[in-house]
């Protein structure tokens, strides 16, 4: 068994050497791969008895923590025994089970000197590591010189960093206090042309506060990005509640956005706070470092993202619920509402509450429409606040469970009911049971009670839920990832009120404008029963394929125009109101035929419903041809695709569709038609994941990247990985999606810049 089992040891390593010398062409070529020492970049600093190291990994790289090791390579420094800390875990198909590293960790490694100190240190470092699109380095091996700091520097220094400010004289000036100069100090040294390490050394017994740490510059030529800071200790502290504060000290990258490549000086303000142990705490402290930046490696950035990163409207509005006031909150909501509110997922309320309001006969009057419509309103409210509140903490789509087909069909149903109540079809002579339920549907949801108003507008919560904004995707966040359903609950509440709100005004307007009793009351009857038909037809569009729908149309509009006095001669005498009726009769019964011819040759647009057949003779006339799609369906099948997109340097686009998705519909007839969108997009893979049926694998890839529901649109840079904060969410005009494709492209072109030329 010996041999067998020799062979068994070497194989991974076999495996491994295969790879890397099938690597070593793709290392060549690929101008995206970056150099090892580039990917994995490191500082070491002395603190007199150790060295702590920085590691700063490139994002989509790791290194494995079996791999790294340390030496001495100076005589008479020797390290000491040290742990590595905790890596994540990662399954290898050459080593197995694993622990590796990503982003940032920190080594610190005692040593101990033998005779005379040394002024400089040659530490050697052992690594290998890997790029996650599968290509693994060599074995690494690197010699840094450190510079060492003199016995005298560190004799009774308060912080593991070399700090020059230790003297007993200083203390005395506060008691027994440092001064904020000594207990914090601040450094700035620079990693690359476009990019800062900038830490605090902070002195024993003393913390900063996270929250108040800040970056800024004055520089025309230079901007800076998101100060990225690792987690920090949770602390519940006197003057600020609970908080995460830093001890001995703190590491943070700061990206840098260049307008020019030239090497320039740079004077970074760095803000910060903190406090003593003991119970001092100082003001807030700002302090100006300067650097010297050498040639920048990414041009242009500074143009494309405004040095800043770029934070999604539905991120922006998630913070505003976790951190504003909660009157600014539901100030912010309420308004959010009311823009939503003049939206196709909104607008079909209004025949539905003027229908109920109708329903009320010759006892309509302002105060009574108004009461009848904030009945409605808080109705929709309630039920779409509550829905979403328990979607959100239980992690179901509301979307998807609320446009299921057996749900749209039974409110379609229903609402064809309601449309037969609203022509006195009840009135025929139908089997006493069945007129029995459908008379009690009748006068409890159609009639003008309060109860009966409420219970149409919490149905009509259903109407609402058609569409996905940044609004209520930022109300969902809070509740479902931070779990504050207080804040978040809130926030939707205002926002279903800011959308009821223009009901309430045709509420109280209906009492005036409605007739009070006559022939004209049941005429205003039957044509918001049309109305109702219309609804029906609308809600189950979301199921039903465009033809069929086309053709529901058509047949709704024909019947209006009969029901006008399209067909219905007129009289000697006829007047000017009959006329007028008799041609909008006509006019309908003309729409009506033309969406059954289109619906017989194919259409499937209500506004250009003949437009097939213009395509039927000499090709001249071509219909607006939407985006050609990659359908995915599963993450692996995402990322398969993102690969192949990576390789070949190309961004990438994922848009979530659903058939039942009003908003989605909207964007493939009016915003992925439009020329500039298909020229911004031209050079982008363009993905689709339709989840429509909402199964396990249309979960997965939403809970993938935390997404509520369709429509939402996805980019992805030329390296494969998300273009965070440039999310869509809801419908989006076409010029205003062509810069945002523009903007979203641009940036992920100068990531892959940047990489390449580090």
């Amino acid at each position: 068994m010996r041999p067998m089992t020799a062979r068994l040891n070497i194989h991974p390593a076999i495996l491994l050497l295969a790879a890397l010398l099938l690597a070593t062409p793709a290392l060549a070529d690929s101008p995206e791969l970056l150099r090892p020492e580039k990917a994995f970049q490191y500082v070491v600093t002395d603190t007199g008895t150790a060295l702590e190291i920085d590691w700063a990994i490139e994002d989509g790289y790791y290194l494995y923590r079996k791999k790294l090791s340390f030496d001495s390579a100076t005589p008479g420094i020797r390290l000491l025994p040290f742990e590595l800390p905790e890596g994540l875990p990662h399954s290898d198909e050459f080593f197995g089970e694993q622990q590796v590293y990503r982003d940032r960790f920190y080594v610190t490694i005692p040593y101990e000197t033998d005779g005379e100190r040394p002024t400089t240190l040659e530490l050697a470092t052992r690594s290998q590591g890997c790029a996650d699109r599968g290509i693994c380095y060599p074995p690494q091996l690197w010699t840094t010189a450190v510079d060492l700091v003199s016995t005298a520097a560190t004799k009774g220094k308060p912080s593991p960093f070399n700090s020059p400010f230790s003297s007993g004289s200083a203390n005395s000036a506060l008691g027994d206090f440092l001064p904020v100069d000594e207990a914090f100090v601040p450094h700035a040294i620079v990693i690359d042309g476009n990019t800062l390490e900038v830490s605090w050394e902070v002195a024993e017994g003393y913390y900063l506060y996270k929250d108040k740490l800040a970056a800024d510059t004055r520089s025309d030529d230079v901007q800076l990005g998101r100060l990225e800071l690792p987690s920090g200790k949770p602390k519940t502290d006197e003057f600020f509640g609970e908080t995460e504060v830093y001890y001995d000290a703190v590491f943070a990258r700061l990206p840098l956005a260049r307008a020019t490549p030239e090497p320039v000086t740079l004077t970074v303000d760095l803000g910060y706070q903190g406090c003593a142990e003991d119970g001092i705490c100082y003001p807030p402290v700002s302090r100006s470092l300067t650097v010297s930046l050498p040639q920048a490696t990414a041009v242009g950035a500074l143009a494309a993202a405004g040095g800043k990163p770029m934070i999604s409207e539905q991120a922006r509005l998630a913070d505003l619920i976790g951190n504003a006031s909660l009157l600014a909150v539901i100030a912010t909501f309420f308004g959010a509402g009311l823009l939503l509110a003049f939206t196709p997922c909104v607008l079909p309320m209004i025949p539905i509450l003027s229908g109920i309001i109708a329903g009320d006969g010759d006892k309509v009057s302002p105060a009574r429409g108004f009461s009848l419509a904030f009945s409605y309103v808080m109705g929709m409210a309630l039920i779409y606040t509550g829905a979403g509140i328990v979607a959100a903490s239980i992690g179901v789509q509301l979307q998807a469970v609320f446009n299921a087909p057996w749900v749209l069909t039974l409110f379609a149903a229903l609402f064809v009911v309601l449309a037969l109540g609203m022509f006195g079809v009840y009135n025929l002579q139908v089997p006493s049971s069945i007129q029995t339920v459908a008379t009690d549907i009748s006068s409890r949801q159609r009639s003008g009670t309060l109860v009966g108003a409420f219970v149409m507008g919490a149905l009509s919560s259903l109407i609402v839920t058609a569409c996905v904004a940044p609004p209520l995707v930022a109300s969902l966040t809070v509740i479902g990832q931070a779990g504050d359903v207080w804040r978040g609950g809130s926030a939707l509440f205002a926002l279903s009120l800011g959308m009821g709100t223009p009901l309430l005004v045709v509420g109280a307007s209906a009492g005036t404008l409605l007739p009070k009793a006559g022939p004209w009351m049941n005429a205003v009857k039957e044509a918001f029963g049309f109305m109702m038909l219309g609804l029906a037809i609308w809600m189950l569009s979301r199921i039903l394929p465009d033809g069929v729908t086309l053709a529901l149309w058509g047949i709704l509009a024909v019947m209006t125009g009969v029901w006008l006095g399209g067909l219905t001669s007129l009289g000697q005498g006829a007047s000017a109101k009959h006329k007028l009726a008799k041609g909008g009769g006509l006019v309908a019964l003309v729409y009506g035929a033309a969406l059954l011819l289109g619906a017989l040759s194919g259409g499937h647009d209500p506004l250009r419903p003949l437009a097939n057949l213009g395509m039927q003779g000499n090709g001249a006339a071509h219909e607006a041809s939407g985006l050609e799609f990659q359908r995915v369906k599963t993450v692996a099948d995402l990322e398969r695709a993102l690969r192949t997109a990576a390789q070949s340097g190309q961004p990438a686009m994922l848009d979530f569709y659903a058939d039942w998705c009003v908003s989605c519909i909207e964007m493939e007839r009016y915003t992925f038609t439009d020329p500039a969108v298909q020229a911004a997009l031209a050079n982008s893979l363009l993905l689709q994941a339709d989840v429509t049926a909402n199964d396990a694998d249309d979960q997965a890839l939403l809970q993938r990247f935390g997404v509520f529901g369709p429509p939402t649109i996805i980019f992805f840079g030329r390296d494969g990985g998300q273009r965070r904060g440039y999310e869509v969410v809801g419908y989006m005009k076409a010029q205003d999606f062509a810069s945002h494709v523009r903007q979203a492209t641009s940036a992920a072109a100068i990531t892959a810049h940047s990489e390449t030329g580090k």
